[in-house]
Formats: C-alpha cells, sequence, structure tokens
C-alpha cells in the first residue's frame, strides 16, 4: 500500500484474522513496527492509526508493542484472543457433507503486485483496500451462530493452500465449483499484465501435486485459486442445512461477495478437486 493509513488497517485486520478463523473474540495486542526513521514520523503515526482504529473496531486493546529501525517498513500485530463456550472452530473438523463457504472474493495478492509493477487502476485498488480491510468480526460470529464444523482464514497461502490443509487435517477432500468463486473485479486483466507474485508461484508448486483440475478450468483460474491473500476472507465448513441462511445473514452484515463454493467429500486420491 502506497497509503499508510490503508497499510496499517489491512495489517492489523490480517494480524486479527487467525483469531477469528477460531470463534474466537480478539482481547489485546502488541504492535511490531520496522521503521526507516528518514521517511518521517508523521507516516509511522498514521500507520498506528490505522491499526488502532481496525482494534478499536474489533473491540480489542492494544497494550504495546515492540519497535526497531529498518530500512523496509513492516507492520503486524500479536494478537491474543479468548474463547467462550462452544467457539472453537479448528480446521481439522471439516465433515463430509458440508458445504463450503468463503466470505471474502480472491484477487488481492495480484491487484497489490499490479500496483508495484505500475498496472493497477485506482478503482480496481480501491475495491481491493475495502476487500482487505474488512475485519473478519461479523463473519466469526455468524459461523459460530449457524454451528460450522470447521473453519480457516485465506491469507499467504491461498484458499489452495488453506484448503488443502484444512482438509488434510480433517481426512477428507474439498470439491470446488471455480464458477461459484468471488473474484475481484479487475483481478484477470491485471494477470494479463504480468502480476503475479513470487509468493503465489510458490504456493501452486507446493499444493499442486495435491489438486485435480477441471479440464475446462483455465489457467488463468488456476493461478487466482493459488493467489496469495492478504487479509483474506474465512473458508467455513457448514451443514448444507444451514450454508444458504448463512450466505444471506453474511450479506446482510456487509460480506457481500459471500458464496458457497464448494462441498465436502469423503476422501479420494486428491485432496482437492476444482471443476
Amino acid at each position: 500500500m502506497d497509503d499508510p493509513y490503508d497499510f496499517g488497517a489491512i495489517s492489523a485486520a490480517n494480524s486479527i484474522s487467525d483469531i477469528y478463523a477460531m470463534g474466537a473474540i480478539p482481547v489485546t495486542a502488541l504492535n511490531i513496527v520496522a521503521f526507516p526513521p528518514e521517511l518521517g514520523f508523521d507516516v509511522l503515526a498514521e500507520i498506528l492509526r490505522g491499526g488502532m482504529d481496525k482494534a478499536e473496531e474489533a473491540g480489542m486493546l492494544v497494550v504495546g508493542g515492540h519497535s526497531i529501525k529498518d530500512k523496509e517498513i513492516k507492520y503486524g500485530m500479536a494478537v491474543t484472543g479468548q474463547l467462550t463456550g462452544n467457539s472453537f472452530t479448528p480446521s481439522s473438523r471439516a465433515q463430509a457433507g458440508n458445504l463450503l463457504v468463503l466470505t471474502k472474493p480472491l484477487g488481492s495478492g495480484i491487484i497489490t503486485t499490479g500496483l508495484k509493477k505500475g498496472v493497477t487502476p485506482p478503482e480496481t485498488l480501491q475495491k481491493a483496500v475495502e476487500v482487505m480491510k474488512r475485519l473478519n468480526k461479523e463473519a466469526s460470529r455468524l459461523m459460530m451462530e449457524y454451528e460450522a464444523s470447521a473453519a480457516t482464514d485465506v491469507t499467504g497461502f491461498g484458499l489452495s493452500g488453506h484448503a488443502l490443509r484444512m482438509a488434510k487435517a480433517s481426512g477428507v477432500s474439498f470439491k470446488f465449483y471455480s464458477d461459484k468463486i468471488p473474484i475481484i473485479e479487475g483481478t484477470y486483466e491485471l494477470l494479463e499484465k504480468g502480476a503475479y507474485s513470487g509468493g503465489s508461484t510458490m504456493n501452486r508448486l507446493y499444493a499442486e501435486p495435491h489438486i485435480e483440475w477441471g479440464e475446462d478450468v483455465p489457467e488463468a483460474f488456476r493461478k487466482i485459486f493459488c493467489d496469495a491473500q492478504t487479509s483474506g476472507g474465512l473458508l467455513i465448513a457448514v451443514s448444507p442445512k444451514k450454508a444458504q441462511q448463512l450466505v444471506k445473514s453474511l450479506a446482510e452484515a456487509g460480506n457481500n461477495e459471500s458464496a458457497i463454493i464448494g462441498e465436502v467429500i469423503s476422501a479420494v486420491e486428491k485432496t482437492i478437486l476444482v471443476s
């Protein structure tokens, strides 16, 4: 991000996601900062303001932090959360017959890589910023309300990597429908301009031996499926009886791109099937 406030807000939202993926409530955070002083402390103040605003939105306290001088800006949070009642949703309890719900669209990695290359249009970047800044707070609350079996957040390892980990931990396979997966508008156009990160390439190298692609799944989609996300959504395994209502409630809570994108099946040779 070029905007320091957005950088701080997105970093904070990304840091809190692991807590929300467990169905837990974030309680405290420590700021972790690496910063080149020559940029000016007004820039640092804006980064921290973005993080603080997200902390307040999440209802947690920033209780301190650590900072060092560095040539490159780095910012994040170490977050502590609290489990309450039946809020625990580990990634290892997806059950055959569950449907898979994704709460945010894919493409943020491609869009921000395009920004580095100078090819991302402002309107496409703004859509990505809005998605990345959105907390998974309501998604987490609703998945607990609808008694999700399992969940994970979708971040640096892409949908491919996080789904693979979740399916393997649960001893099942996941079947995805490529035409149902939400994608940020403008992502395909940036792929055509060469906006694809090294991290996303590594994601694909890691996951692809475990993926069975349908013959009609285009190459561009395969790249997006492995795209490294920043502050992505939650991938939720939930009962078929409750999946549609969950998506409806997510939309009412501001997660308009949420969708049922696949299903959990009994384990087969390949862990991930994409049609």
